[in-house]
């Protein structure tokens, strides 16, 4: 069993300026990877800031050019089609999401593994 100074986490007093902004300590910027940008996460009485992921857009852009290709794409038409179709990726994964809050919330339907997939056998 983990000793009882390993089970909490390294805590650090930060001042909050009249504009609301917090300075991350140098330590934990650089250990845990912070850039430009941080994901704020609110829970009853509590705040977390993480790093955040960046932003590529990429994420698919093999997956897209493969099938872009596959189906005949060429040229300056695969380049406009992989322009509109990159840009549905985020708004998809954005609605998944929100999907997945409202299901956590008791809001929405969900689905089990059994649904999707079926029974084994």
């Amino acid at each position: 069993m983990p000793a009882v100074a390993e089970r909490i986490p390294e805590q650090k007093r930060v001042t909050i300026s009249s504009k609301r902004q917090v300075t991350i300590p140098q330590k934990y910027y650089v250990e845990l990877g912070f850039d430009k940008d941080a994901i704020c996460i609110k829970g009853e009485d509590f705040l977390i800031l993480r790093p955040a992921a960046p932003v590529s857009g990429g994420e698919f852009a093999e997956q897209i050019l493969a099938d872009l290709i596959a189906e005949g794409y060429t040229g300056s038409e695969l380049l406009d089609e992989f322009k509109s179709r990159q840009a549905k990726v985020r708004p998809a994964v954005e609605a998944l999401l929100e999907e997945a809050r409202e299901v956590a919330h008791g809001k929405g339907q969900c689905s089990t593994y059994n649904d999707i997939f079926g029974l084994e056998g």
